[in-house]
């Protein structure tokens, strides 16, 4: 491996070794769970959201390096982001930050599950605050095609 490839090898087993931001949240204002069935991984997160903002997250669950790892990010990336920086956060920012851009196809789903619980959260809380059933409608769509 390349020092490069080696760094962040180091910061996923780091991270899945000693995850950033595990644990749950007792008063939450929303909760989410997903589950990627194909390799066990399971995943949880809670959010506390004051002023349209994430004041605090934390994530729970089971999972290889890479989906502990990928999770421990995307929670460092979302705290203090407001919910429609939220929204835009997407699969290369989490990708990027621990050099796995180019990850087999097998391995995307692990590394995308806590993605894809934060958007569920996310639209979760958004639609418990709307009425308007469009937008509700549209929300679930957006949140169904991450991958």
């Amino acid at each position: 491996m390349s020092s490069g490839a080696d760094i962040y090898h180091e910061m996923i087993v780091d991270y899945s070794r000693n995850p950033v931001n595990y644990g749950e949240i007792e008063n939450h204002d929303v909760t989410f769970h997903d589950a990627n069935p194909l390799c066990g991984d399971s995943i949880d997160i809670d959010m506390k959201i004051d002023d349209q903002k994430v004041s605090d997250i934390k994530f729970h669950g089971k999972g290889c390096a890479i989906c502990m790892a990928c999770s421990s990010v995307l929670t460092e990336i979302a705290k203090g982001k407001s919910l429609d920086e939220i929204k835009q956060i997407d699969k290369n920012d989490v990708l990027s930050e621990l050099g796995l851009e180019h990850l087999q196809a097998v391995r995307i789903k692990c590394a995308l599950l806590s993605l894809k619980v934060l958007k569920g959260a996310l639209y979760t809380y958004l639609g418990s605050h709307l009425e308007d059933t469009e937008t509700i409608d549209k929300l679930k769509a957006e949140a169904e095609n991450l991958y």
